[in-house]
């Protein structure tokens, strides 16, 4: 099978998604929003030894809540997790939510990344901005959006580049649509050794970072195990990403969509998953395509899981701009 990807090549090619950003060049992070038109079938995996979350326990299959309405990552660490609360605050302004009686309560998960440590400006008073950058992504929320330094990728570095945020989506034979949105912040690296080649290469589709391909002969250095522990930023990491598809899913089968999506990290980053890195994906079905799969769609739903994702780790790191204070370069300056 010829994977193609869709219109955008976004997550937002499957049906039912919009994103949003909202950012802050000052203090270099910010946070990205990722809104169902309707509420969706979701579940997380968290593979990273130093997850920072919200709203993660109810999205197991043996609980209750069968849909949400928003997923949130953000940047700041265990301060950008009140980017969800801005998030909540806008959405039951538009009256969305799970109804409780006569209340409505927006089910809004959430995930940070730490970007501490990147010369952005952290003295933000007594609050920190996340609650108002959470209100503002869901009022910039569209099916088209910049990758790169942008929301969540605003201040995220991996080892010896610039991160950024990044997406993909695929669009399978069977008429189905698969997208991947992630803010690639890792411990380890991107790219082979020495060389501008990513990882993620071999999934690449129409030169979508750079049409490099793997470089040839492989690089005696690339098994090497390059991270950000020669750098103050040591502990400043974790990649977290949302896996998303038009068909109907079970809560276990998205669970089982997470997992999958998780070696799109390890097919993008090496090392990726270790005790530094909260890594962390949440899984979506829209239901928009109006069936569930059969078990080889299902099959094969999961391995383009892992493809999608490597790719949007690629195109984040790919798309990053310079700023000012930079503790790495961007990719684009690499010669």
């Amino acid at each position: 099978m010829a994977l193609r990807a869709g219109a955008l090549n976004l997550i937002t090619d499957v049906g039912g998604l919009k994103v949003g950003n909202a950012s802050s060049e000052h203090v270099k992070s910010g946070c990205t929003v990722i809104l169902c038109d309707t509420p969706a079938t979701a579940a997380v995996q968290i593979l990273g030894g130093a997850p920072g979350t919200r709203e993660t326990d109810l999205l197991e299959p043996h609980n209750t809540v069968e849909a949400i309405n928003a997923l949130v990552l953000s940047g700041g660490s265990a301060f950008g997790l009140d980017a969800a609360s801005g998030v909540q605050a806008a959405l039951r302004e538009m009256e969305v939510g799970f109804e409780v009686g006569t209340q409505r309560i927006p089910i809004v998960p959430g995930a940070i990344l730490f970007d501490m440590l990147n010369g952005g400006d952290k003295n933000w008073g007594r609050y920190p901005p996340y609650r108002e950058m959470g209100y503002d992504a869901v009022h910039s929320a569209s099916r088209d959006f910049a990758l790169g330094t942008m929301g969540a990728g605003t201040g995220a570095t991996v080892a010896g580049l610039k991160g950024g945020l990044g997406s993909a989506s695929a669009a399978l034979d069977n008429g189905t649509t698969i997208g991947a949105l992630v803010a690639v912040n890792a411990l380890g690296m991107v790219t082979v050794g020495n060389t501008r080649h990513f990882w993620a290469s071999p999934f690449e589709i129409a030169e979508e970072f750079g049409g490099l391909g793997l470089p040839y002969p492989l690089p005696g250095e690339a098994a090497d195990i390059r991270t950000k522990f020669s750098d103050a930023e040591h502990n400043a990491n974790t990649t977290i990403g949302v896996i998303a598809t038009d068909l109907i899913l079970t809560k276990a089968q998205a669970k089982r969509l997470a997992i999958a999506a998780h070696d799109g990290f390890s097919r993008a980053i090496w090392p990726s998953h270790t005790p530094f890195d909260g890594d962390l994906i949440f899984a979506l079905a829209t239901g928009t395509a109006g069936r569930a799969p059969e078990i080889g769609e299902f099959i094969e739903l999961c391995a383009t899981a892992a493809s999608t994702m490597a790719r949007a780790v690629a195109r984040g790191v790919y798309a990053a701009t310079p700023a000012d204070n930079d503790p790495h370069p961007v990719w684009s300056s690499l010669s």
